[in-house]
């Protein structure tokens, strides 16, 4: 497979290619690894289509909640294409392409992140201030959390491609991965990278720490909504709408926490765990966020399978 002697690259240049590795030491598993990559990619496509169609056909649809799901698939849709290119045996990358994907990755999770907690902040006033849902959570707001939520995205991660091209690149332009992960391509640097290694962690800590923080805020204040209610059977319909969104949470932060925890502390961990994990993170959530909703959500459930009988409302 591809070792840094194969690219004789010109000392202390910009590269003008880098080349994707892939998993470190399961070269020859590739084309099985790919299989459940491949397979968990074309889940989230049809998955998160459906979605779209499903919540766009149908009218009843067209509330806040559906509105943040719909931009959930579309994020999701953006980050499992983003990520699963290598696995469609595409290993050669330009410098310039490498960090358009690079900004795509860290934009994109960075915008599933804070849409989660504007998913979290639409649980609050459904539950705590139900009665003026409507008239808070209106279309023109909604909007603005949108762009709100993207304008975050993209001004933490903006730097990061700039970041990286400021820095010579004299030695391997081979990348130990199997997309341009920020530190994954700085580490070919031949200079100096505590900035970026203290701006990565600061990001992540920035978006990871803060939107968890305001997540579970939201969810003691819904916590303490529910139990007030005066029968169990109102806090289970009540407490009920909540959990497609606490699952699609669980299914964001326990492999971005796992993965962080073992790249930060697993110092003897070998690097195609990190490498899968990092994979895995990125690929299972957008899998499994369209089948959470469609399980858990009457209305969609309902939807999709008059879409699959071939009949319409």
């Amino acid at each position: 497979f591809l070792s840094s002697e194969s690219f004789p690259f010109s000392q202390c240049s910009d590269p003008s290619m880098f080349f994707l590795m892939g998993i470190p030491g399961l070269e020859a598993l590739h084309p099985w690894i790919s299989i459940p990559f491949c397979s968990m990619f074309t889940v989230a496509l049809l998955g998160n289509c459906t979605l779209l169609y499903v919540i766009k056909t149908e009218p009843s649809l067209h509330k806040p909640m559906f509105y943040f799901l719909a931009m959930l698939a579309v994020i999701d849709l953006v980050l499992s294409t983003t990520t699963v290119i290598f696995w469609f045996n595409s290993r050669e990358i330009s410098f310039n392409a490498c960090l358009v994907q690079m900004f795509f990755l860290h934009s994109f999770s960075t915008l599933e992140s804070t849409l989660l907690l504007a998913m979290a902040f639409d649980r609050y006033v459904a539950i705590c201030n139900p009665l003026r849902y409507a008239t808070i959570l209106t279309n023109s707001v909604i909007a603005k959390i949108g762009l709100a939520t993207l304008a975050r995205a993209v001004l933490l991660t903006f730097p990061l491609p700039f970041l990286v091209r400021r820095l010579p690149y004299c030695g391997s332009h081979i990348i130990s991965h199997c997309y341009c992960e920020h530190m994954a391509v700085v580490k070919l640097a031949c200079a100096d990278t505590r900035f970026n290694n203290v701006y990565g962690i600061i990001v992540t800590v920035f978006i990871v720490g803060l939107d968890l923080m305001f997540i579970s805020l939201s969810y003691v204040k819904i916590l303490r909504a529910v139990l007030s209610l005066a029968s169990k059977e109102e806090q289970l319909k009540a407490f009920g709408t909540c959990v497609s969104h606490l699952c699609a949470i669980l299914v964001f932060y326990i492999p971005v926490v796992l993965s962080s925890t073992v790249h930060r502390f697993g110092r003897h961990v070998t690097p195609h765990v990190h490498i899968l994990l990092a994979n895995f993170y990125l690929l299972f959530p957008p899998m499994m966020n369209p089948i959470v909703y469609g399980v858990k959500t009457k209305q969609i459930r309902d939807r999709v399978l008059l879409l699959f009988r071939g009949k319409s409302f």
